[in-house]
């Protein structure tokens, strides 16, 4: 496995679109992250039905496992040498909400928030998971964009 620095991304990723990593491959790039990665794929595995895959992002973002359904993405989580980084994109109606629970939220996750434009396709936060209050605030912005199941 090798893992390459971008040096537009500050974080080394799985960018060998050669190489598609085993889910072993994956926990031993986050490394003593690997507790919040699997957190995060149980809570949306227990409360959605968006099918899990592995993909190649991009040379810049490198492998993603991501959860979609209809060819919509709920969340794309990116595997990084001791952590993990999660893009996702809300709509102006999602992010109006998240301004109704920014109590609820940590410093790292309402930095993010308040730092990334609101475009007309959305709001793409770049999280970079390094804690469980980072989890914590993700799986409710996770819950603003698209309802548990009943």
């Amino acid at each position: 496995m090798r893992l390459k620095s971008n040096p537009s991304v500050s974080y080394q990723r799985l960018l060998n679109k050669g190489f598609k990593p085993t889910n072993q491959d994956i926990l031993g790039t986050i490394g003593d992250k690997s507790d919040l990665w699997l957190q995060l794929h149980q809570f949306i595995e227990d409360n959605y039905d968006f099918k899990k895959e592995l993909a190649f992002y991009s040379k810049n973002y490198g492998w993603t496992v991501r959860y979609r359904k209809s060819k919509k993405t709920l969340v794309s989580c990116f595997p990084e040498k001791g952590a993990f980084s999660v893009l996702l994109v809300l709509g102006k109606k999602e992010a109006n909400k998240v301004e109704l629970v920014r109590d609820e939220l940590n410093e790292n996750f309402l930095s993010v928030f308040d730092e990334t434009e609101q475009l007309h396709d959305g709001r793409w936060l770049w999280i970079r998971i390094l804690t469980q209050q980072d989890l914590d605030a993700l799986i409710k912005v996770i819950q603003i964009k698209k309802r548990i199941r009943k």
